[in-house]
């Protein structure tokens, strides 16, 4: 029973493969010359964070802009430039004044005259302050507490000395 099960199951693999072949290679565009400008045009995209805070950095990332291309979202951030390559990646910077919640951004080839877009969600309020541990000093109020901590500290091992002393004997 397992022998039929792996059988079919490998022929189902061979039968898709089988018949995506065709379909990829008709897609294909000999050259990079298309009827649109020179190129593909963008496809797919990604952003990474999906969910950004107002102020912080977004990737995006785009394939079929070999020679680059620009990244726009109207009113959320500048526009980019999105690198040249079999896959562009930008890097845009939400405003501080983006409006929360979702949001379409457009991507354009600079050898192409079609544009996709992806969408994107902006969050409410200023992102957190990773990775900045141990780069701001003690306030006033910590560092007198831990004077203390130490002087207190110093006090007690100087009384635990003092009840510890062993009295000097004589030598007759």
């Amino acid at each position: 029973m397992r022998v039929l099960r792996a059988l079919t199951v490998t022929a189902a693999a061979c039968a898709v493969i089988g018949l995506s072949a065709p379909f990829a290679s008709a897609n294909q565009d000999p050259g990079g010359r298309g009827g649109n400008g020179g190129g593909n045009g963008p496809s797919n995209i990604s952003v990474n964070p999906y969910s950004v805070h107002q102020g912080s950095t977004m990737q995006v990332s785009a394939a079929g802009c070999g020679h680059g291309g620009t990244v726009t979202s109207h009113g959320n951030f500048p526009p980019a430039n999105l690198s040249a390559g079999s896959i562009g990646f930008a890097t845009v910077r939400i405003f501080n004044h983006a409006s929360p919640g979702h949001h379409t951004l457009s991507v354009k080839c600079n050898d192409s005259n079609l544009v996709a877009t992806h969408r994107f969600t902006i969050l409410e309020g200023n992102p957190s302050q990773g990775g900045i541990g141990g780069s701001f000093g003690p306030s006033t109020a910590e560092t007198a507490i831990g004077a203390g901590l130490v002087g207190a500290a110093a006090l007690g091992a100087g009384a635990h000395v003092l009840r510890r002393r062993r009295p000097l004997r004589s030598r007759a």
